[in-house]
């Protein structure tokens, strides 16, 4: 088996099924293997792949494992040479796995790959990345992100080079990425430390550390419709996205780095909470401004700490 296509859904049932026959459109048999973690979707999701699709390799968990946990379960049931992380509301355009299958083949120090990324209107989606610093992290999906410096937002996002280019990079993001076996039998899986968000950071980091390249190929596409699973789970995204970006400093940059980080984040929220509270008060889009402080509350009662 050349390629195998590993997706961790919830209750995504309809992008589940566009995404899954994209993949057998643009493949001959044999060629690819599906593997559908499903995390106890609600909207059955389950019933509708066995169905539908008997060909897919079904995993139906009886409980949420979330996206860390079970890509590590696809991980260890995939037979294929290449690994091929991808998210269930994506869909592949014409030989864009069959490109990124080519382009590792022939380049063999290149472990993991990442496709040019689109978002449903055909335009770039951001989906390469250099390693934040923690200036990156201050400002980098914070209320600071519109005042941050010249240059910073730009290296993290690689805005240096065109949305078409193919170049090297430090990590791509985990919504459709492939890697080499080798990688994954050398390093192992993700760390399961990160409930969702910067997991796959940490493991492109994880294979450069020990001397594999990590590309992105501007030639190979696919469509991201983007956060269809988190939408259903708006507060807890703000929770795990800030708790991962922790969990990553702490363990590259130290624990003084992540600490005052930590207290940055829960000021900053604090400080939101206040502004949409007043914002609130004037009249201005109150559901809106009630929600809000909701999820900002719930990450203060979190306390952002990673274990």
């Amino acid at each position: 088996m050349d390629i195998s296509v590993l997706i961790v859904s919830w209750n995504v049932r309809d992008l589940l099924d566009a995404c899954i026959r994209s993949i057998l459109a643009n493949t001959t048999p044999g060629q690819v293997e599906i593997l559908v973690i499903d995390s106890a979707s609600t909207d059955g999701t389950a019933q509708h792949i066995s169905a539908t699709f008997p060909g897919v390799r079904l995993f139906a968990q009886s409980e949420n494992v979330g996206f860390t946990k079970g890509t590590n379960l696809a991980l260890r049931e995939a037979d294929g040479r290449y690994l091929m992380l991808l998210n269930p509301d994506t869909v592949i355009i014409g030989d864009a796995l069959l490109a990124m299958q080519q382009y590792l083949d022939s380049r063999p120090d290149v472990g993991i790959v990442g496709p040019h990324t689109l978002n449903p209107d055909g335009t770039t989606q951001s989906s390469r990345r250099r390693f934040p610093t923690l200036l990156t992290g201050i400002f980098e999906s914070t209320w600071l992100q519109g005042y941050a410096p010249r240059g910073v937002l730009e290296r993290f996002y690689v805005t240096d080079a065109p949305d078409d280019a193919t170049l090297e990079v430090d990590w791509v993001q985990g919504s459709a990425l492939m890697a080499r076996r080798e990688v994954y039998e050398q390093i192992g899986g993700l760390d399961e430390g990160y409930i969702m968000y910067s997991e796959e950071m940490d493991w492109c980091r994880r294979a450069k550390d020990v001397g594999w390249r990590v590309a992105f190929l501007g030639d190979a596409r696919i469509i991201h419709y983007g956060g269809k699973s988190t939408d259903q789970v708006v507060a807890r995204r703000h929770v795990h996205f800030q708790q991962s970006k922790l969990r990553y400093f702490r363990k590259y940059h130290g624990a003084l780095a992540a600490n005052g980080l930590r207290l940055f984040l829960l000021t900053s929220y604090a400080a939101q909470i206040g502004v949409e509270a007043a914002k609130g008060v004037l009249g201005l889009k109150r559901p809106l401004r009630r929600e809000r402080v909701r999820q900002y509350l719930e990450v203060l009662r979190s306390g952002l700490k990673v274990t």
